[in-house]
């Protein structure tokens, strides 16, 4: 399986001098909202229970990608993974892998006060909690679903828990919610939650997304500044794709991440594993190379690993986004994993 001038014994390096190390586990494409800039109301046609991998097959490819691959964290994603059984028994397996990768979840946060604490037992580090307004009314219309104090309650609950930094992600969408950037921050610095701005993305299950009438980065950093000062954050940020910014001269954090007008190509340092077992090896990929096939055909654990080597190893330079030629992948977001 290795590609032409690809090392044969190495992690999850690419021909631009990248090494992935961040995987992202997708648990599955099911999800309790329908958030118009993702699926429309009826919800998607889902993955047939058969064709996602099982709680054994998860856990076997995240080893194999730990262990062999030198993968040192796990994000479990969706889709909403909250959803997935077995959840807290997925975490708890991969969490006594060793080495033992740092692990958190990205979630919209319902069902998270009944679960921070299993989570956090299990070995869960923390959560990215989705919170596109404070505004209950709007929720409920970006959502089609009136669920808001669940949410909330699902981050208070985290907090709790110990799932620290508890950070929270926002998109704001034109003539929507763009007026809330600065009560978003307040919210966040009020509860000592960490605030990620994130830019709308062409992975809308509709293929309705149109450059113009997405907030930018700029535009975002510009709102924030009527309500606050804000310094560019020292740190080093390495691959980790929001840019941050001090709040006010404290250490309080906010981050953009501008994927479209500030991409991070560059320092890009994921992998992705879909709920069916294909390895995407940028999120706008439109090529998988499928490890289940392989997997429930009895591959031994060298052959996956190599398989996953040369699905990365052909990774390409950037998303492409600006390029005239740039198609949509064809899975959304939801069917992906974030």
């Amino acid at each position: 399986m290795t590609t032409v001038g690809q090392p044969e014994r190495a992690g999850l390096a690419d021909r631009f001098g990248r090494t992935a190390t961040d995987l992202r586990v997708s648990l599955t494409d099911r999800c309790n909202l329908r958030c118009t800039y993702c699926m429309p109301a009826e919800g998607l046609a889902w993955l047939p229970r058969d064709e996602m991998l099982g709680d054994a097959e998860v856990i076997r490819l995240v080893r194999v990608a730990v262990e062999r691959l030198g993968v040192t964290e796990v994000r479990f994603t969706g889709g909403e993974p909250l959803i997935r059984p077995n959840l807290v028994g997925i975490v708890a397996a991969v969490a006594g892998l060793s080495p033992r990768p740092r692990l958190s979840l990205t979630t919209n946060g319902i069902g998270l006060a009944r679960l921070a604490g299993p989570l956090r037992d299990a070995g869960l580090d923390r959560v990215n909690v989705s919170l596109d307004t404070l505004d209950r009314a709007r929720f409920a219309e970006l959502t089609r679903r009136d669920r808001l104090p669940d949410v909330l309650a699902g981050l208070a609950a985290a907090a709790a828990a110990g799932l620290t930094p508890v950070k929270v992600n926002a998109v704001l969408m034109r003539g929507i919610n763009d007026g809330e950037a600065v009560d978003l921050l307040r919210f966040a610095l009020a509860n000592g939650y960490e605030l990620r701005f994130i830019e709308q993305m062409p992975l809308d299950a509709q293929h309705g997304w149109n450059r113009a009438e997405m907030v930018t980065a700029d535009e975002i950093l510009a709102d924030l500044r009527t309500g606050f000062t804000l310094r560019p954050d020292p740190t080093e940020r390495g691959g980790a794709p929001a840019e941050t910014w001090l709040v006010d001269g404290h250490s309080a954090r906010v981050g953009v991440i501008g994927t479209v007008t500030r991409p991070f190509c560059g320092d890009c340092d994921r992998t992705r594993l879909t709920a069916d077992g294909q390895v995407r090896a940028c999120l706008f990929a439109v090529e998988e190379t499928d490890l289940r096939a392989a997997l429930r055909a009895g591959a031994g654990d060298a052959e996956l690993a190599d398989r996953w080597r040369a699905a990365m190893w052909g990774k390409k330079a950037g998303h492409g986004i600006d390029d005239p030629t740039f198609l949509q992948p064809a899975r959304p977001m939801s069917a992906i994993g974030g």
